[in-house]
């Protein structure tokens, strides 16, 4: 039911002026309850806060559709944020091997091409440069540069499947830093429709929450349903 809750509210969700947007305050899976515990208790103070001037359609009725919209945006948050993490896991283990298999295999063509300085010289623009994306970028340039000079690897007796190991971990390296560096924006699609979603539902939770302890200020067991546990 999420789901259609969520595909429901996205288009009022993306039009929410950005200057209104925030994260969370509050733990949302707290947040979600405590709006579902507010709509069950509200059902039989309609009357009441009707007539202080609280929407009842547009606040009340509405806020399953904006709690289920909330958890669904949560869920996905949080899904592509463990992968995101997942990711930055692996590439903390595996990108030092892939230097080292980098640096090995440069090694490896500075002595097959030892006697060739026109080579040498591609080896070395190779291996000039530092970062993560130069290292992915090198491996595919290594596995090129020795694919195109097989005669001068064979002479050395060289292990040719290396050069497909090299274009093979590129590939593979280049997807997974792009997943891991995702770990440190803040700015990804799924993250601000999640905020968006919990603005949209804190809209009707603060208007139905105020409306409540004003109505019931002098009356402590009503006025009690209106409260965050949570802040309490």
């Amino acid at each position: 039911m999420s789901k259609e809750n969520y595909d429901v509210k996205l288009s009022v969700l993306e039009a929410l002026p950005q200057d209104d947007v925030q994260p969370p305050k509050n733990p949302i899976d707290t947040y979600v309850q405590e709006a579902e515990n507010l709509f069950i208790w509200v059902q039989e103070d309609e009357e009441t806060l009707s007539s202080k001037g609280l929407d009842w359609d547009f606040y009340v009725v509405d806020l399953p559709i904006r709690t289920g919209a909330c958890r669904y945006a949560q869920a996905v948050w949080m899904k592509e944020r463990y992968n995101r993490e997942e990711a930055a896991k692996i590439w903390k283990e595996e990108s030092p091997k892939a230097y080292e298999f980098r640096n090995d295999l440069l090694a490896d063509l500075r002595f097959a091409f030892r006697k060739r300085s026109d080579l040498l010289s591609r080896v070395r623009a190779i291996a000039d440069g530092e970062g993560d994306a130069d290292m992915i970028q090198d491996l595919m340039d290594i596995s090129v540069l020795g694919k195109a000079n097989i005669p001068e690897l064979e002479k050395v007796k060289y292990d040719l499947r290396n050069l497909d190991i090299a274009a093979q971990k590129s590939d593979s390296l280049a997807e997974l830093l792009a997943k891991a560096n995702g770990t440190t924006l803040d700015n990804s699609k799924a993250k601000e429709l999640r905020d968006r979603a919990y603005i949209h539902l804190k809209e009707a939770m603060d208007e139905i929450r105020d409306t409540g302890k004003y109505a019931f200020r002098k009356d402590p067991e009503r006025y009690k349903g209106y409260i965050s546990r949570y802040k309490r």
